[in-house]
């Protein structure tokens, strides 16, 4: 079965041409099906700053292809595009000419068929592109990689540590928002369920008797409870989830992780930043420390004994504060135009040739759910993307969907053994994810400038780009907030 984007064959050096299809009327879940993917139904992305139009790109051999499009379960065809009625009904239709022609340098345009084409057209930008990746036949050397300087990298680090060392914690707090604490004492089941009906990842922990901020309650509690319920020989049952307190629970897994490391069993420190700590400082600390958020406390100089609760910092909120200080001086930091496979930062497939500290984590559909929360916390990821058994970017599962099982008490009657990762990724709610956004993932080109890469990852619940191959979406490596700042203060893994 032939799949979008697998160059299955390469007889007399054929080129396979990025092609992009688009649907501009709207829907939810938006599907394409064609002739190319032997009738099986691969997914659109919603246009970013658009979330009406939907669309994708697949790599066509010449010939003449026929296709239809699923929205919200239906099938539809573009009636603005050519289109005819076959044995399967109505499709539309697409005539890629031989290309002999289409050999780099000189690429020609497409044929342009009867009526407007103006929603689906060749990716020039992909073809034409200085970094282009189209390939012709296995063996073909990789096209020269730009290289940036020493020079360039210390220029940058030195301008981004001097912006973070004299700006503070206050300037990351927002207009507006909400801050959700929750008392220890409160049941972790219902403690779920609010994370989930809020519509947030994590939320701070109250102690009311020591009268202080205590931790964090995140996602990755709860695919540790998961897996703990799912644990042979469990002493939690889901029964106990109603009265299992977040307290015992915290008390619980400090014990176990004192278990794994041979030591005493002893209480951790919460990690919390203060309004006039440097952005430096907070970031030092999440790295540090492996965490993914730090609350920033105010203690009032009146009533130090009465902690109040600002902000939750993150690496997202702070990427987004150096983009707009940098925006209108981008030559104070020369790397952001430099590609980012120039640059020594991410995780990356060891056939693309960059040197990585630790594995690519992916999964196939059928994968076990306890594969998938296994490797989270193993991987020490926050998402993990799902691929085709060619590496073909499917779809990503993240620490967050884990909270989606909270509604209508799924976890009660799932089997982690039992329900695959596919099935996992069905349960999530549609179309809107935990942050607001219709996207379950964001990629991004090993040929994009680092500009445009910090840009995405200081989007809110934005905290990893898939990097993808131009024209064909196989995942070539994964780039996170971590790395970036990893990379910008020189923090060793």
């Amino acid at each position: 079965m032939y799949h979008p984007g697998m160059n299955y064959s390469r007889e007399g050096g054929m080129l396979w041409i990025p092609t992009r299809f688009v649907w501009p009327y709207g829907g939810r879940i938006v599907f394409i099906s064609g002739s190319f993917t032997g009738w099986t139904q691969w997914p659109m992305t919603p246009v970013e700053g658009c979330s009406t139009v939907f669309q994708t790109i697949c790599s066509l051999p010449p010939g003449y292809h026929q296709y239809k499009f699923v929205v919200d379960g239906e099938w539809r065809h573009d009636e603005h595009q050519p289109f005819i009625s076959s044995s399967i009904g109505t499709v539309n239709t697409i005539l890629i000419t031989r290309e002999s022609e289409f050999l780099p340098p000189m690429l020609s345009q497409p044929m342009t068929l009867s009526g407007p084409v103006s929603n689906m057209e060749v990716d020039n930008n992909a073809i034409n592109s200085p970094y282009r990746m189209v390939r012709l036949r296995e063996g073909t050397p990789p096209e020269p990689i730009p290289t940036v300087s020493d020079a360039d990298i210390e220029i940058s680090r030195h301008q981004i540590d001097l912006f973070m060392s004299t700006h503070l914690a206050y300037e990351l707090l927002p207009e507006s928002g909400k801050v959700i604490a929750l008392d220890v004492e409160l049941p972790v089941k219902q403690a779920f369920h609010i994370l989930h009906d809020q519509g947030i990842p994590m939320a701070a922990l109250w102690n009311s008797p020591k009268g202080k901020f205590v931790g964090v309650l995140s996602a990755l509690d709860f695919i540790l409870i998961m897996r703990e319920l799912g644990s042979k020989g469990s002493n939690l049952t889901e029964e106990e989830l109603d009265t299992h307190t977040i307290s015992a629970w915290k008390e619980a897994k400090s014990y176990m992780n004192s278990q794994v490391a041979g030591q005493g069993c002893a209480s951790k420190q919460l990690i919390q930043a203060g309004p006039d700590d440097s952005l430096k400082s907070i970031v030092l600390k999440i790295l540090q420390n492996g965490v993914s958020t730090v609350p920033v406390i105010h203690y009032p100089s009146a009533d130090p004994s009465n902690p109040q609760l600002l902000h939750l910092a993150s690496l997202s909120g702070i990427l987004k504060c150096i983009c707009r200080f940098f925006k209108h001086s981008p030559s104070s930091l020369p790397v952001l135009q430099s590609p980012i496979c120039a640059i020594p930062l991410g995780t990356w497939d060891p056939k693309i040739g960059t040197q990585n500290e630790k594995p690519l984590a992916m999964l196939r559909p059928n994968a076990p759910l306890s594969v998938a929360l296994d490797l989270l916390i193993q991987a020490q990821v926050s998402s993990i993307p799902i691929v085709h058994e060619h590496d073909f970017l499917l779809d990503v599962y993240s620490r967050s969907d884990i909270t989606t099982l909270a509604k209508d008490k799924m976890y009660t009657h799932i089997n982690l053994e039992e329900t695959s990762v596919h099935q996992a990724l069905q349960l999530r709610d549609d179309p809107i994810s935990l942050f607001g956004t219709n996207q379950r993932y964001f990629t991004c080109l090993r040929t994009d400038p680092f500009h445009k890469v910090l840009e995405r990852l200081s989007q809110p619940g934005v905290r990893r780009l898939i990097v993808v191959e131009a024209g064909y979406k196989r995942v070539e490596g994964i780039i996170s907030l971590g790395d970036v700042f990893r990379f910008l203060m020189a923090v060793k893994q």
